[in-house]
């Protein structure tokens, strides 16, 4: 009796027309998770939000002799009780009035590039790193139209200069860390403002950080398989096009990072 009920179920569940889930299961479910990934980084952007406008920012004469007076290098120093008597008076004064619980301008704490110390270049390394981001996105694309064409040639390419972008970026991305960490900056302690300056930096920064580096990995795993020929015996690349839409979401959640927290 079991036996001829189950005969009897028709061979598809969907009966009411067109699929309302018209595409491909692999690429339906990265949105998926896309979509719930989206929701964690607005959560975070939104605490740093909250955080931020908790706290004063600092005054624009402040700001205007701290860009005067002090490089990044001599910065930190300037916020620790120990190294008043080594400052002009200019200088101490500003940073008498710049510390807790006056929020950093960023501007100020990240304007070093590697090679040129000493100079005052506002967010000019972490506006480079945004380039090297935003490049690796086009030669993504690149990727995926040659994939389009099934042209392996040109998709093992194409992939080869996006894996060097996500390298370039993630090692900006660990200068830029050692730098704040050597200022003095921790989980515990920021030498710059309130504590909470240095936590949702490293915890926003480094989460997109380690997405960054999952990204490269599959992108790695991803070519190796193109130059096997994986997906040229398949027929097809929608890998290549599945694993560019993470890329591109992290490339986009990156420019409201940037803007977040560098920029507001």
């Amino acid at each position: 009796m079991s036996h001829e009920a189950t005969s009897t179920l028709p061979s598809k569940l969907w009966g009411g027309g067109r699929s309302p889930f018209n595409v491909e299961y692999g690429k339906l479910m990265m949105w998926i998770f896309l979509l719930s990934d989206a929701f964690t980084f607005s959560a975070l952007l939104i605490s740093y939000g909250t955080t931020r406008y908790s706290f004063p920012a600092m005054s624009q004469e402040t700001h205007f002799k701290f860009g005067q007076h002090i490089t990044h290098e001599e910065l930190a120093p300037f916020f620790t009780p120990s190294s008043a008597p080594a400052a002009g008076h200019a200088v101490h004064e500003a940073a008498t009035a710049a510390v807790q619980p006056h929020w950093p301008s960023p501007d100020l704490v990240f304007n070093h590039f590697p090679f040129m110390h000493g100079l005052h270049l506002p967010l000019l390394f972490v506006s480079l790193m945004t380039f090297i981001l935003i490049f690796s996105s086009v030669t993504m694309v690149l990727a995926v139209e040659a994939g389009n064409r099934k042209d392996k040639r040109g998709v093992t390419i194409y992939m080869f200069w996006t894996i060097l972008g996500g390298i370039g970026f993630l090692s900006c991305q660990a200068w830029e860390w050692t730098q704040f960490i050597t200022a003095g900056s921790n989980l515990k302690d920021n030498p710059f403002g309130p504590v909470a300056f240095a936590d949702l930096f490293f915890i926003v920064t480094g989460f997109h950080g380690f997405h960054v580096f999952s990204g490269v990995i599959l992108n790695c795993v991803i070519t190796a398989n193109v130059m096997r020929g994986t997906y040229e015996r398949r027929g097809h690349y929608d890998m290549i096009e599945k694993v560019g839409l993470y890329w591109h979401f992290v490339d986009l959640v990156w420019v409201f990072v940037f803007t977040f927290y560098y920029l507001i």
